[in-house]
């Protein structure tokens, strides 16, 4: 069911943002947790048309979309190409578009914690950790990476500790959370080198 203004009215929502060139179980397996551990109604796949960091563009659109959508299986999880409906590139441009059309949903931006490291680089970067909450799900042992990331030292007293994690979801941002999952060991780019994902 395609969301509307209505349907997301008061409803908890994370956004995983990214390619997904290819879709994998890493990807199902922090969505899975995300929900859990941020206590979200429901999760969303913005599969962007390309990421403005990335010099290498991802394969098309329709194939991104199909394999996302047959790997991901979760009546909560909601496999969306609205970043290329909207015409947005950037994070902050997304969720300006998304909180105007959708006004009375409460959105959580989603990351691992690696883009956490490189967050203080993304264009706008302070809006949007001042515009949404933001859940950050990591491997055990990218903590101390994460932690002394730009990002996380300046809003270090908006960090939401332990248990508090799944007030996430409810909090005015800034607020922040981090937590330890254990991940799978694959990648996107693994896939494409071992052939997997041919572009």
């Amino acid at each position: 069911m395609t969301p509307t203004a209505h349907t997301t009215r008061g409803r908890r929502i994370g956004l995983l943002g990214g390619s997904f060139d290819p879709a994998h179980l890493g990807h199902v397996h922090i969505t899975l947790e995300a929900l859990k551990r941020f206590d979200l109604d429901e999760v969303w796949w913005l599969v962007s048309p390309g990421n403005p960091m990335k010099r290498r563009g991802p394969a098309p659109m329709r194939r991104r979309m199909a394999r996302a959508t047959e790997i991901m299986r979760h009546p909560r999880v909601h496999i969306s190409d609205i970043e290329t409906q909207l015409n947005t590139r950037y994070t902050a441009q997304t969720l300006r578009a998304l909180r105007q059309k959708f006004p009375l949903a409460r959105f959580t931006w989603l990351m691992g914690a690696d883009n956490l490291a490189q967050f203080h680089l993304w264009k706008d970067w302070d809006e949007i950790i001042n515009t949404v909450p933001i859940g950050v799900l990591a491997r055990p042992g990218e903590r101390i990476a994460a932690r002394t990331a730009p990002a996380a030292q300046i809003y270090r007293h908006a960090l939401l500790k332990g248990r508090q994690a799944r007030l996430l979801s409810i909090a005015d941002a800034p607020a922040w959370a981090f937590v330890n999952v254990p991940m799978r060991d694959i990648s996107s780019s693994a896939l494409r080198a071992k052939g997997d994902w041919p572009s």
